[in-house]
């Protein structure tokens, strides 16, 4: 259920949007049933409660219309206000934000009398205040407020309530904003590049940035430990779609060893499970990373969250759980020394997808026969993109620059064919026309439909991203 979807004479009611709606009845004082959606109805029974504390009454003036029903209510606005003010301010059947449920209505009562909202209601003007004041603790907004109207398209409508969540409503309230502004500054896709700092989880980062960018939609490529800072590549909306494609990128390193020591999380923050005096050379290094310059079998780490029997290894070792750990074959590219003592040093390194550093300083160790421990890591690029062009995680705002999906991505792009649109947006199978060897990103009037692939000279959909809905 999308509760932040515009719909009104300028955007039409889709109901791709609401196959899951569920609708409720509400019996208002007249004896008249509406419908509502689930937690719309919620929302309004709640704030109908808390007002009544301060003998506010309000009650459901109006609810869920079906198109049918929206005719009738334009011809009733006709009736009463004429033509010009129908073509002004009535949505065309199919537009109207009632069709959703999420809206609704009220009348209030004063002195057993109902105050609806074809009355002058300057005297209560003051009783409307009140209850717009606590929407957006049920996560309800004014849908068309006050000094809007060139926005919006409506007049000022007191009575008129929008379910949107309470995270929503608590942004558009607070800023005075209209669904449209909101949007406009909300709804936006593309990858955002972050500065991890220590002493937080990647999850952590996630949830800042959730609330950030009030969605829940955010995704990250690599996961950096608590004792790492870096490069953490995040994908925000439609982008969560390509993060599969972002994942498969080489990473480069910076790494600090301490020589002497392995610990069970094979970093600082671990348990000391190894020791030695055993010091290190510089011709110990130089032969160390020629040998490391390699394709290898490497084995997780037992402090990960690699599955295993459905269960993360971290898990298996929280409970004292041996279990046989998981292989990946994994490609160091480069490495090269930046400093070293004979106690710690400090190494650049790029690496395939799945490589864990943890794992690749024991191996190091193993192979020096001297234990060893990562006392430091910063991860300073991945794939395209690099920590440079990176923010700092408190700096991150909504209105923090976005690199879009097709900026993202490199995969050859192509504008779709008219004949081949609608296949595009519902994903089926069409020619190989384009002439495309691999991937191609396919885009209409410069917005991203979908990511197709060749599949025997045919191409099949990878991904659907759709930027034009």
């Amino acid at each position: 259920m999308n509760y932040k979807i515009i719909v009104n004479k300028n955007y039409p009611y889709n109901k791709d949007n609401f196959n899951n709606i569920i609708l409720k009845e509400i019996t208002n004082n007249k004896g008249e049933v509406y419908l509502l959606e689930k937690r719309t109805l919620n929302a309004y029974l709640k704030l109908k409660k808390d007002l009544e504390k301060d003998n506010i009454i309000i009650s459901i003036n109006s609810g869920y219309r079906s198109i049918e029903e929206q005719l009738d209510i334009n011809n009733k606005y006709l009736k009463i206000f004429g033509s010009s003010y129908t073509e002004k301010y009535v949505a065309k059947s199919g537009y109207s934000e009632h069709h959703t449920g999420l809206c609704f209505d009220i009348d209030i009562i004063v002195n057993g009398k109902v105050v609806d909202e074809y009355q002058d209601l300057t005297p209560y003007m003051d009783i409307f205040n009140k209850i717009i004041m606590r929407l957006k603790e049920y996560g309800l907004i004014l849908r068309y407020p006050k000094g809007k109207e060139k926005i919006t398209g409506y007049s000022y409508e007191p009575w008129h309530y929008r379910y949107v969540g309470k995270t929503t409503a608590r942004i558009i309230m607070d800023n005075n904003l209209t669904l449209e502004e909101y949007d406009k500054l909300y709804n936006k896709s593309g990858v955002l590049l972050v500065n991890k700092p220590k002493g937080i989880t990647s999850r952590d980062v996630i949830d800042k940035l959730e609330k950030v960018f009030d969605t829940k939609k955010i995704g990250h490529n690599g996961t950096l430990d608590p004792l790492a800072e870096g490069l953490l590549v995040v994908t925000i909306n439609r982008a969560t779609k390509i993060n599969e494609l972002l994942t498969y990128t080489d990473k480069e390193y910076i790494a600090e060893v301490k020589v002497g020591l392995e610990t069970d999380t094979l970093d600082l923050e671990g348990k000391i499970e190894k020791t030695s005096d055993k010091r290190i050379s510089k011709d110990m290094l130089d032969i160390l990373f020629k040998e490391f310059k390699k394709e290898y079998l490497q084995t997780v780490p037992k402090f990960s969250a690699i599955k295993v029997n459905g269960k993360k290894l971290y898990e298996y070792a929280r409970s004292n759980k041996d279990i046989e750990l998981p292989k990946r074959k994994v490609i160091i590219k480069e490495l090269e020394l930046l400093d070293y003592k004979e106690d710690c040093f400090k190494f650049r390194c790029i690496v395939s997808k799945g490589t864990y550093i943890r794992s690749l300083i024991k191996d190091m160790g193993e192979f020096l026969n001297i234990p060893c421990t990562m006392s430091s890591l910063l991860r300073t690029k991945q794939g395209k993109f690099s920590l440079d062009n990176a923010i700092d995680l408190d700096n991150v705002t909504i209105n923090s620059k976005l690199i879009t999906i097709r900026e993202a991505l490199d995969i050859e792009t192509k504008e779709i064919s008219d004949k081949d649109y609608k296949r595009v947006l519902n994903g089926a199978l069409i020619n190989n026309s384009y002439n495309i060897k691999d991937k191609v990103l396919f885009i209409k009037d410069n917005k991203v439909l979908a990511i197709y692939q060749n599949a025997n000279n045919k191409l099949i959909c990878f991904k659907m991203i759709n930027e034009a809905n």
